[in-house]
């Protein structure tokens, strides 16, 4: 019996040496993604330009530009319409501001006239109805101008001085920021008339009895006017002898710790001579009894009229 030859097995065939890299061999075939193919295609069909290329767009685009240029065109003749008229509504505005200044300084001007009047008619009356007591009386009301010895005292924001922050000076309002402040002088006025000043003012403006010192915001006012610094202060008096007891009292001693700790600048000197101004107005009060006010159960004794 004959023996069938074997079968010989068919070698497969060898793979490939890049068989492992077949992303990166995609990658390398095809460069070009086929979106990138299908739109290049679209693009060569519609032509580079990209403009529509049928009639009726064509026409549509062209009644969209000429839409644009009738809507530029109306604003450019508005604006330039409308330009003399806002410049003439600005001149206006102008000369009425400038019209109303000079309305303000007449006025102001005019009540100063008036206040001088008034003081001059008041001091006079003082004077008439102040009897041996007149001079004085003047001198204590400030009716009448001051010459005499005396100290300068001159208080000055430090120099870093700032607004804002806080510290053991400090309210509600004010803070320890280098800057000198309403109570500040408020102790200082005091201390002088209680180590023996005559006569005080602070930057020229002549306190008395009835003046105030307040604080509007970082300004101090004396009398509702505003001062700034630096606050030169001039006292009426014995004038080594003031200075010596001044600088001895207690807001003597508050004014150096300010110096001390907050670096505010003072400086004291003794004067030969100070001329002091009248106080500009002065506001005369008088008391009189309440008629039938007599008896022991009238509420309402005790009060005066101004």
């Amino acid at each position: 019996m004959s023996q069938q030859p074997p079968v010989r097995s068919t070698a497969s065939p060898r793979p490939r040496l890049d068989a492992s890299m077949s992303l990166l061999t995609n990658v390398m075939d095809h460069s070009l993604d086929d979106g990138y193919a299908e739109a290049a295609a679209r693009r060569g069909e519609t032509g580079r330009s990209g403009l529509p290329r049928t009639v009726r767009a064509k026409l549509g685009l062209a009644l969209g530009l000429v839409l644009v240029a009738v809507v530029i065109t109306i604003g450019a003749a508005e604006a330039r319409i409308s330009a003399p008229t806002l410049a003439k509504e600005r001149e206006e505005l102008i000369d009425r501001i400038e019209t109303g200044n000079a309305n303000a300084d007449k006025l102001a001007r005019s009540v100063e006239t008036l206040r001088g009047e008034v003081g001059e008619k008041q001091r006079q009356a003082l004077k008439k109805n102040g009897g041996d007591k007149a001079d004085l009386a003047a001198l204590l009301a400030g009716a009448d101008e001051v010459v005499g010895p005396g100290v300068k005292l001159v208080v000055n924001d430090a120099k870093e001085a700032t607004s804002g922050g806080g510290g053991p000076r400090g309210s509600a309002d004010f803070s320890d920021t280098g800057r000198v402040r309403d109570h500040d002088m408020q102790r200082v006025v005091n201390g002088l008339w209680e180590s023996g000043a005559e006569a005080v003012s602070i930057n020229g403006q002549r306190l008395t009895a009835l003046s105030a010192i307040r604080a509007a915001g970082d300004a101090i006012l004396v009398d509702n006017k505003p001062l700034a610094p630096p606050y030169t202060v001039l006292a009426v008096g014995d004038g080594q002898r003031l200075s010596t007891a001044f600088q001895d009292s207690v807001d003597g001693q508050y004014l150096h710790v300010l110096q001390q700790n907050y670096h505010i600048r003072t400086s004291i000197s003794v004067q030969d001579s100070l001329r002091l101004p009248a106080a500009p107005s002065l506001i005369v009060r008088t008391a009189e009894p309440i008629a039938g006010g007599s008896g022991k159960g009238d509420a309402d004794t005790g009060k005066g009229t101004s």
